[in-house]
């Protein structure tokens, strides 16, 4: 039989040398500890302990990336590639990221350490059944095909009464909108509980779509405990909704994995707190990584921010987060999930983002950018869709804005911001 490992991939620092914190880190992260202990023979650690599959040596700085005891000291940096085998932590995530993120991080070998990738053995394919709905699910549930789907995010983020949610839910939806999504700050909190929510938004909606036969998808955000969750995503599917959406750092990967195995609808995953892993560029977990977790747990939707958003993340990050989430996770199985694009997003970024992702299956989220529009929301969605069009068929959105009125318009008042 042929052994399964589970390899990461690390971006690393240490004062004392790469070698000697790599070979620290994967004692720490198996069989070993601060000292030799008698229960460690050779053959335990040969059937258990990880190996040091590569490490490459980049420069050397004479300041740490974090602080460090050793003050004073040369810092080496470069990446390592660690390996455990996968009888370690069997087919789990959530025992995996215990392993490829747990007390390694403190040590005090280590001044700066970033987990940047993972590869999963095929034993996790077996596992768990990953997005049940991807990016094919979700366009057939959207009635959308071909092109980007025009999203957007319910506004003021807290404070709207379950009517209000609904009556701006009906706005958007005569306006054109393909997909509306609560914010994360929107629970279920006494002042717009979920059911009342629910049973509001869903039948303006539900109305709307008798009527013009298209059904917008709506993703309500049932975070929450677990039984919560399961209780909160069948109130949607029998209201005829179509998703909900989960926080994944608040319900972590056993709540996502929990919830994917009940929920009969797309789980639309929110990265809220991306920042804690993302901003220090020395320490923390990448995209990469995150998503492949993510996705073998169960997400359909994954948010990756957006080219020139109002955070601090950079366009290549935010394209390669993008491009990551279609690739594939096994040999036999891609377990895509739809990136979602928002955060600033307008007309103005819509080619940058096609052309950089390389095709239309994405969802991109704009705020301000649809109601902000001088002519509404119908002028807002519809001034997207023709920056998508302009996109798909190579046409400069300049040469496209003159002969369409709300394309123009969005360039007029959102080209000088982004441009």
């Amino acid at each position: 039989m042929v052994e399964e490992r589970l390899f990461a991939r690390y971006e690393l620092e240490s004062p004392l040398g790469l070698e000697r914190a790599a070979t620290v880190i994967a004692g720490e992260q198996s069989s070993g500890t601060f000292l030799k202990l008698p229960g460690e023979t050779d053959s335990l650690r040969a059937r258990s302990g990880a190996r040091i599959e590569e490490i490459v040596e980049r420069t050397v700085l004479s300041a740490p990336g974090l602080p460090c005891r050793h003050a004073g000291a040369r810092f080496h940096r470069g990446e390592m590639v660690l390996s455990w085998p996968l009888e370690n932590m069997g087919a789990s995530l959530t025992n995996t990221l215990a392993t490829v993120a747990g007390n390694l991080f403190e040590l005090a070998e280590v001044s700066a350490l970033r987990l940047t990738d993972i590869t999963f053995p095929p034993a996790f394919a077996r596992a768990y059944r990953g997005p049940a709905f991807g990016v094919a699910g979700t366009r057939r549930l959207a009635g959308v095909e071909q092109r980007p789907m025009i999203g957007t995010i319910i506004k003021p983020s807290v404070g709207l009464s379950p009517e209000e949610t609904a009556a701006l839910a009906k706005e958007l939806a005569e306006g054109g909108i393909d997909f509306i999504k609560d914010d994360e700050l929107q629970g279920n909190g006494p002042h717009c509980p979920l059911a009342e929510r629910v049973r509001h938004v869903m039948r303006a909606l539900n109305d709307h779509a008798e009527r013009t036969g298209k059904k917008v998808m709506y993703a309500f955000n049932i975070t929450g405990e677990v039984d919560e969750m399961k209780r909160n995503a069948d109130i949607v599917r029998d209201a005829g909704g179509t998703c909900v959406m989960v926080s994944l750092f608040s319900v972590g990967l056993a709540g996502l994995a929990a919830i994917r195995a009940h929920c009969e609808l797309p789980l639309h995953c929110h990265r809220n707190g991306w920042g804690l892993y993302s901003r220090s560029p020395h320490i923390g977990i990448g995209f990469r990584a995150w998503q492949k977790f993510w996705r073998l747990a169960g997400a359909d939707h994954l948010h990756v921010n957006g080219i020139a958003n109002k955070f601090t993340e950079s366009d290549a990050s935010v394209i390669d987060s993008a491009r990551a989430t279609g690739e594939p996770l096994f040999a036999d199985t891609h377990y895509t999930a739809m990136p979602v694009f928002s955060s600033g997003q307008t007309a103005v970024q819509m080619p940058e983002t096609h052309a950089a992702l390389g095709n239309a299956d994405f969802i991109y989220c704009a705020g301000g950018g649809i109601m902000g529009h001088p002519g509404g929301v119908r002028g807002g969605v519809e001034s997207l869709r023709q920056a998508a069009e302009a996109a798909m068929n190579g046409i400069a959105l300049d040469d496209h804005a003159a002969e369409h009125e709300e394309l123009r318009q969005a360039l007029d008042l959102f080209g000088a911001r982004t441009r």
